[in-house]
């Protein structure tokens, strides 16, 4: 931790409030648990997002990006922030931002719209400000949708 800087742990709420996407961009609905090692969120895909006329028409299922991107949201942004807030404080957070660099990603099945997934990620690594994370996506009956590594790097606004 930086000298003069005190450590802050921030609440799901907390974090939820620095995440930097917006609707209709962002794909965390709530966090129910945050830590120093891991992170637990939910996400309901919106029948009516915008990608979902071209992908499929007819027959719509949410793109893989935009599996990947709820991934990042979690597992690299959102748990970024609050590791982060333990090195920097949270006015020190409001200075970074924490950007997807890679991922390996297997897919296992799809999410049709309306339908809600829960996404873990466990941290993996983080040093240097690079966070690396095991993370998975899962329907509420349990299924798994994806699952990989998925890393990324805080770097300052």
């Amino acid at each position: 931790m930086a000298a003069g800087i005190s450590a802050t742990r921030l609440g799901p709420e907390e974090v939820l409030e620095l995440l930097p996407q917006r609707e209709p961009f962002r794909f965390i609905d709530e966090i129910l648990e945050v830590d120093e090692d891991h992170i637990v969120a939910r996400y309901r895909f919106h029948e009516d997002a915008d990608f979902y006329r071209g992908h499929f028409p007819g027959d719509p299922i949410t793109p893989g990006v935009i599996l990947l991107e709820s991934l990042a949201q979690v597992g690299v942004v959102a748990l970024g922030i609050y590791l982060y807030a333990l090195q920097y404080g949270r006015e020190g957070v409001k200075k970074r931002i924490a950007l997807f660099t890679d991922a390996s990603i297997d897919f296992s099945g799809i999410v049709k719209p309306g339908e809600r997934v829960t996404i873990s990620a466990q941290k993996m690594f983080f040093r240097r400000g690079k966070l690396r994370s095991e993370a998975s996506m899962a329907l509420d009956d349990g299924t798994v949708v994806c699952a990989g590594t998925i890393s990324g790097l805080g770097v300052e606004r």
